[in-house]
């Protein structure tokens, strides 16, 4: 009888759902959903109403996604996100495995731009050894893989990396004191929103190259994923983490002025309500899980050999909570 209670207690503890979410995020106005999330503990109350009364949620502050993606896969972290090649690469290299990674679903599409400080540089093409870029994580972040896209289309896919020399490594705040301090340290920032209005607004600070073009029309710039093992293991909290993710979505859709408020008063930052709210006004910007253009990164990756599986489809790359949206 003892042995069967043994088993009994085993069994349940083996279906209880952990009481924690572990999840990272990155800087910029990009991630203001899951700033949203954190503060106004919208993953604990949608999980207490789906009888998690106990979950909490462990939010860290990342640079980039290399350190991310590592703990992610050793299971030290549930919950991760950063820009569309990050997730494309982590599908194909964990897809058929134990620990598979998908997306929960897209941040928003944002334009995300080059910015320089040589006056005399117009396009990527003016760019040379003199230059130093600074993206989130050379060759593996967003940015860094824009440069090559912008490259192959300029250059021809055999040399996609013709700018890689060129690039180093420094999270977006970092890489806007550095260009704003006039300094020398780069000469460029492929930056995103708020970094990039910043620092076009002090000349001779310019935009030579916006991601929309590289990409031919809006898309996607960041992402939420995890991890197979945590949405299966766990299916109400990942419930509770996907409904708080589009209450978050459709809260800064429905007052971007509150959210533009509670994003300044989170990052302690100088830009003003009213400028973070010609930010996320500008039509060019859109708060949505439904993913865009995804396909079209996943392809030129493939092509490059960067991942060796390319996805059929977009859902392919995203679990089921977003597979009614209308991606691509």
């Amino acid at each position: 009888m003892k042995r069967i209670l043994l088993l009994f207690c085993v069994s349940l503890a083996a279906r209880a759902e952990t009481n924690e979410i572990r999840a990272a995020q990155q800087y910029g106005l990009s991630y203001l959903a899951l700033m949203l999330m954190e503060d106004g503990k919208i993953v604990e109350k949608r999980a207490q109403k789906l009888g998690l009364p106990k979950l909490k949620v462990s939010w860290a502050k990342l640079g980039g996604p290399q350190a991310m993606n590592d703990a992610l896969l050793s299971g030290s972290l549930d919950v991760a996100t950063g820009g569309v090649p990050s997730l494309i690469t982590l599908w194909a290299k964990t897809k058929g495995r134990e620990v598979e990674v998908r997306g929960v679903g897209a941040l928003n599409d944002m334009p995300n731009e080059l910015i320089v400080s040589r006056p005399e540089v117009k396009s990527i093409k003016d760019l040379g050894s003199q230059d130093k870029i600074a993206v989130p994580s050379v060759k593996i972040s967003t940015q860094a893989l824009l440069l090559e896209m912008a490259a192959a289309q300029e250059w021809g896919d055999a040399n996609y990396q013709k700018l890689d020399p060129f690039t180093i490594t420094m999270a977006h705040p970092d890489a806007m004191t550095a260009l704003l301090s006039g300094s020398g340290a780069i000469t460029g920032h492929y930056a995103s929103p708020p970094f990039s209005v910043q620092e076009k607004a002090k000349p001779p600070l310019h935009a030579i190259l916006s991601s929309y073009d590289t990409l031919g029309g809006q898309a996607t710039f960041n992402v939420v994923w995890s991890t197979n093992r945590f949405h299966d293991g766990n299916p109400k909290a990942y419930q509770a983490f996907a409904e708080a993710f589009q209450e978050a979505t459709d809260a800064i859709n429905g007052d971007k002025r509150a959210a533009a408020a509670t994003y300044k008063r989170m990052t302690k930052t100088a830009e003003s309500i009213e400028s973070l709210l010609r930010m996320m006004n500008d039509p060019k910007v859109v708060f949505t899980l439904e993913p865009h253009r995804i396909l079209v990164t996943a392809e030129f990756m493939h092509r490059i050999g960067r991942i060796k599986l390319k996805p059929s489809g977009w859902k392919d790359l995203f679990f089921e909570n977003v597979h009614g949206l209308n991606g691509s």
